[in-house]
């Protein structure tokens, strides 16, 4: 680092994507991006908004909003359009928490809830899964702090069931719940449901896994209007065109093909349960997941071990150095050609 930074972030342990190597051609299973392309209205939306680049977009995104709204079935005013579900997360954590409003989250989940913990000196509680990676809901009954969980939880792929949830709301009405729902899609339930119950409720989700624009970077934030309109004064406060034009553009067009995501997520579901049972009858441990990648451990070959092999047979998994899933592997659901290559390596490597 230079001398000039900052002393408060001097220790910040900035969070680490999953690598994008150019050195060959890889079947990338390590980022939990979809298979599938995005419908070819998508591309042609795009190229309109391309020819208006020298004008700004609109900074509240209503066209977009008010189609998340319809697809969502909540107003507009309780939709918030960010810059990547990333930047919702930022947004709630920089608005609602501080050095007396900490925060508690499972100590195995997305790694950017310490990142943005750290980021903003906010105190955090992170509470440890189970022996089975599940999380245990009454850790977080009356805790007497905000709460952000990943439903379902990444990288073990586990869920809490809406019951579960409400507990947790019902036990905290003082408190915000955050519902990271990036992988809800693929099999978990959302929450949305219950915000007209719940005022202390923040939903948040993403397109880049389900409507398979990763790289178009677009989010959203769903709760009470009042809520929202706090994560509004961030934004107007920090990056008021957070969601360019072209992104903007996509995501209308997506949501307009919005029961063809869908039917992507289903096939998504049924490569994984295939997978899954192949890689459980090669004596893998795999986890019960709910989202389009699987988490699996062989007892004979070490997780990274695991992940060099199939590095080397140009295919990238996602590899976690955190030793109490060192042993394990997080595996991206691609396309059903991908996955047979990844199976018939996996056997090669067991053999060999």
């Amino acid at each position: 680092m230079s001398r000039f930074f900052s002393a408060r972030h001097a220790s910040l342990d900035a969070y680490v994507p999953g690598e994008q190597p150019r050195d060959r051609s890889y079947i990338k299973l390590n980022t939990n991006e979809s298979p599938f392309a995005p419908h070819p209205d998508v591309a042609a939306a795009v190229s309109g908004e391309a020819e208006l680049l020298q004008l700004y977009s609109d900074p509240t995104a209503k066209v977009l909003t008010e189609k998340a709204a319809e697809v969502f079935g909540v107003s507009p005013a309780q939709v918030l359009m960010t810059n990547g579900s990333d930047e919702a997360l930022n947004f709630a954590f920089w608005a609602f928490c501080d050095e007396q409003h900490p925060i508690a989250y499972p100590a195995i989940s997305y790694g950017f809830y310490s990142v943005f913990a750290a980021l903003h000196h906010i105190p955090a509680k992170e509470i440890p899964l189970r022996d089975d990676f599940s999380i245990d809901h009454k850790d977080y009954c009356g805790i007497g702090c905000h709460i952000v969980i990943a439903n379902p939880n990444a990288p073990t792929g586990l869920t809490l069931s809406l019951d579960q949830i409400e507990d947790i709301l019902r036990s905290n009405p003082e408190h915000l719940v955050i519902i990271d729902e990036a992988y809800v899609d693929f099999g978990g339930d959302s929450c949305i449901p219950l915000l007209s119950r719940y005022a202390n409720l923040i939903v948040v989700g993403t397109f880049s896994k389900s409507r398979s624009m990763a790289g178009a970077r677009l989010g959203f934030a769903i709760a009470s209007e009042d809520i929202i309109a706090d994560l509004n004064t961030i934004k107007y406060s920090t990056n008021p065109y957070n969601v360019n034009r072209m992104t903007a553009a996509a995501g209308i067009a997506t949501l307009a093909h919005n029961d063809e995501a869908m039917a992507h997520c289903r096939t998504i579901m049924a490569t994984r349960e295939r997978v899954k049972a192949e890689l459980r009858s090669l004596g893998f441990t795999v986890t019960d997941s709910r989202a389009n990648f699987l988490f699996a451990a062989h007892p004979r070959v070490d997780g990274e071990q695991m992940y060099l092999a199939l590095r080397e047979r140009g295919i990238l998994v996602r590899h976690f150095s955190t030793p109490s899933i060192a042993s394990y592997n997080r595996i991206t659901v691609g396309t059903d050609e991908q996955m047979d290559t990844l199976l018939a390596a996996v056997r090669d490597i067991l053999q060999s």
